[in-house]
């Protein structure tokens, strides 16, 4: 059985969780913020909600 334990992980900006790369991030992995969709969406409803605090 292939284990891959030494695959590069990061930290999600919203949720700060490490997260791990998968093969599907390979060819933009530098530019992935977020560990999945749900943090995704509430990084941009936080963003939203501060910018609408600040009007």
């Amino acid at each position: 059985m292939h284990r891959k334990p030494y695959l590069p992980s990061k930290p999600c900006q919203t949720c700060q969780r490490p997260f791990t790369w998968r093969k599907k991030w390979q060819d933009y992995w530098d530019d992935v913020r977020h560990c999945s969709q749900r943090c995704r969406r509430n990084a941009r409803q936080l963003a939203r909600q501060a910018r609408d605090d600040v009007h």
